[in-house]
């Protein structure tokens, strides 16, 4: 596939190992190779590529701080040795978040995704729209009990059943987590293999995790791009 990208990394040895991987890897063009962050912007206010490999810990200004400058939209695939920043880069255009030292095996992993990307449209989760309905019955034990949509906190898939978890109780469900998730829209969103959460319900996001009550949630890498297209939907 025929994308254009740059690399911004002020480690040599480390923009030596990108470009490595993309030309024995990939058909991409790349553009250029950034040593800071200034020299990336004077760059890309010339020129225009369809993403960007952007390292994190630079001096004078640091990867995030850079991503507030791009222009609109420009896609980034993180590249750092720092794990602590991955649910923060997600509040930008982040197509992924490569860890150093990065391997071959992990680095032809992101190409796949990142040429996916491009090739068809991420999908949309109206953070607005109106579930299907406001209530299901569900059938916990012996019971049927009525549960009102906008109570649940969240689903939490464990071995062969779901909890579903309110404010006020937690049922089980003997379903599968993803059976329950075909029926869910907006504000439900996977983050885990383990969970869907309602995302209206989430104090905090910290760390790769999200806080709802005094239930600290997992975002996992496979889920964290969607998750993070909703919550920057409604983030000032």
């Amino acid at each position: 596939m025929n994308l254009s990208c740059i690399i911004v990394d002020d480690e040599p040895d480390a923009v030596d190992l990108v470009e490595l991987l993309i030309r024995q890897s990939t058909t991409w063009d790349l553009k250029a190779k950034c040593y800071d962050a200034l020299e990336a912007l004077a760059f890309l206010k010339k020129n225009q590529v369809d993403f960007i490999f952007l390292d994190i810990n630079m001096p004078k200004l640091t990867g995030m701080e850079l991503a507030t400058l791009l222009p609109p939209r420009t896609k980034i695939v993180f590249t750092t040795a720092y794990s602590e920043y991955a649910v923060d880069s997600y509040a930008f255009h982040t197509i992924d978040y490569l860890l150093k030292p990065i391997t071959l095996k992990r680095f032809l992993a992101s190409v796949q995704k990142i040429e996916e990307h491009f090739l068809k449209p991420t999908p949309e989760y109206p953070p607005n729209a109106e579930p299907v309905q406001e209530f299901f019955f569900v059938k916990s034990g012996k019971t049927i009990k009525k549960v009102l949509l906008k109570n649940i906190l969240y689903f939490e898939g464990e071995k062969d059943y779901v909890r579903l978890v309110t404010g006020q109780e937690q049922l089980l469900i003997y379903r599968r987590l993803k059976d329950i998730e075909e029926q869910l829209k907006s504000p439900f969103i996977r983050v885990h293999n383990s969970f869907i959460i309602n995302y209206e319900a989430l104090s905090k996001m910290e760390d790769n995790h999200i806080y709802i009550a005094d239930k600290r949630i997992p975002v996992s890498e496979k889920f964290r791009q969607q998750f993070m297209e909703v919550i920057n939907k409604n983030k000032f």
